[in-house]
């Protein structure tokens, strides 16, 4: 019976998968038909615009030759009619000069006909009308104003629709995800030298394979990519996959996608755990903030420094520094990976204590067990005390970090005066050089190693080296101000090349733990 019930349960769970497959499909066709529905519409003014800009530059072109033709036809009248005044008036002298000749035939005083004889042959000699060309300067034809437009009417006849662009490839191989950042390389399965520009899609997504329409964010887009590359810079991989599609145009229309690529975008993400923080301490997500009226119900501590710290007023607890907390840790549309009962976050949170007396600590909600892992941190200017670092869960209640053997960490004072140093096992090293205003935390749990860099320079800071025996938590002291960690962050590629040259060396910075 159980071997029934258990076979029912399988085929219920496939039938299950299978309805959520097709109910998937049935989302994408209803999308495609909107986007066909859209898409059309757009061919249709496209269409439209392009022959409405044909009769303009036709309409234009017309107006131009016709006017070349009036001025072709004002030049050659023109000519034509200063000929015709020159011949005019050559023609009345040539008249004049005959009458005369005429006359002077019938003269008998044989010295006045050799005057008149002299007289008028000198005129002929000189006369306008001998000097005439008879032959019209231009021509009446206009037969080379005339347009033949046979060649552009065959080819405007053999207008068709612009051939839609294949859809590229993606080179997978030749993606690139690095200090979170992702470089697409494509091409083109065939050239195409009509092709105008690409766009690129992206999207997270917490699930491996082709892309999903339901339940996952939309599209994000970078268009009018010249190149067949392209890097998307300053992501935060809060996300396990990211789906990457490409598609070319021309100069009227777009290609089909090209097959989507889901990349891994895999990094250390955490937030910071309010179910154990220090009750003096306000958390949101990845934000920590001194909050003086947190602990009022606690135990005191009494001390000369708990003293001086009773007078410590919160300087960011005011309406305006709430705001300021909600508008930087604004959570992402993505939906958080799913994770079972047993997963680092989960295990991390645990039923420990809430943090007490004068530890003012908060850690993160995501063990580390294996691998690098990488995040940063910045404080407030006005931040009194913090420090940073990894702990084991052990970390008592009451203890700080670096004051135990299960703890490693940096700490800035600003109290009376800036201090720097490393702490680890209630022993301190003081770090002669300027406090960043960013940090980076490095953590290669198999190797042991702790290191701390300048997140801006990637300059080395302070390197523990040990040999972790049990998970670690990312662990946070702060008294009097804030602290916001940036998660979701893969090994700087700086990083490593420096964990790779030391390691190479063999050297690294004093470890506090052979310090006496």
């Amino acid at each position: 019976m159980d071997e029934e019930r258990e076979t029912l349960q399988r085929i219920v769970n496939t039938l299950v998968a299978k309805n959520d497959e097709i109910h998937n499909f049935i989302d994408m066709l209803n999308h495609t038909i909107l986007n066909v529905q859209a898409n059309s519409s757009n061919a249709i003014s496209g269409l439209d615009e392009e022959f409405d800009g044909l009769y303009s530059i036709l309409h234009e072109m017309k107006g131009s030759m016709a006017n070349t033709i009036q001025q072709e036809e004002a030049r050659k009248i023109q000519a034509l009619r200063d000929q015709l005044s020159q011949c005019s008036r050559a023609l009345e002298s040539s008249e004049e000069l005959l009458q005369l000749a005429v006359q002077s035939l019938d003269i008998e005083n044989p010295v006045e006909l050799f005057e008149a004889f002299r007289h008028i042959k000198d005129s002929v000699t000189v006369a306008s009308a001998f000097r005439l060309s008879l032959k019209p300067e231009v021509s009446d034809s206009m037969t080379h104003m005339m347009v033949d437009f046979a060649l552009e009417k065959r080819m405007l006849q053999a207008v068709k629709f612009l051939p839609v662009p294949k859809a590229p490839k993606i080179d997978a191989e030749a993606c690139l995800v690095a200090d979170n950042c992702i470089t697409v390389s494509w091409r083109m399965p065939e050239e195409d030298s009509r092709i105008d520009h690409f766009v690129l899609e992206y999207r997270k997504t917490n699930f491996d394979g082709l892309p999903r329409i339901k339940g996952e964010q939309r599209w994000e887009i970078v268009d009018y990519i010249k190149a067949t590359q392209y890097t998307l810079s300053g992501l935060k991989f809060d996300t396990k996959y990211m789906n990457l599609r490409v598609q070319a145009c021309n100069k009227a229309v777009a290609g089909e996608y090209s097959d989507p690529v889901t990349l891994e975008t895999k990094a250390f993400l955490f937030n910071l755990d309010s179910t154990s923080s220090h009750p003096n301490l306000k958390v949101e997500d990845t934000y920590v903030e001194w909050d003086s009226t947190g602990g009022k119900g606690q135990e005191k501590i009494k001390g000369k420094e708990n003293k001086n710290r009773g007078r410590c007023t919160n300087r960011t607890g005011n309406k305006s520094g709430q705001h300021r907390v909600r508008k930087n840790n604004r959570r992402s549309n993505t939906a958080s990976p799913n994770r079972s009962a047993n997963s680092p976050r989960a295990s991390a949170r645990g039923s420990r204590d809430r943090f007490a007396g004068e530890s003012y600590t908060v850690l993160g909600d995501t063990a580390i067990e294996s691998g690098q892992h990488y995040w940063e941190v910045r404080a407030q200017k006005d931040c009194k005390s913090y420090s940073m670092g990894v702990t084991y869960r052990s970390l008592g209640k009451f203890d700080q970090l670096g004051k135990t053997n299960s703890s490693w960490c940096i700490h800035i004072n600003n109290w009376l005066q800036t201090t720097f140093s490393a702490k680890h096992n209630n022993k301190a090293k003081t770090l002669c050089i300027p406090v960043p205003d960013r940090i980076g935390i490095y953590c290669d749990f198999d190797r042991g190693q702790l290191s701390f860099y300048n997140a801006s320079s990637k300059a080395l800071l302070h390197t523990f080296r040990t040999k972790f025996t049990q998970p670690l938590l990312p662990g946070f002291m702060i008294w009097c101000g804030g602290v916001t960690v940036t998660t979701g962050l893969q090994v700087p590629s700086a990083v490593k090349t420096l964990q790779k040259n030391e390691n190479g060396l063999g050297c690294s910075t004093s470890s506090l733990n052979n310090v006496a």
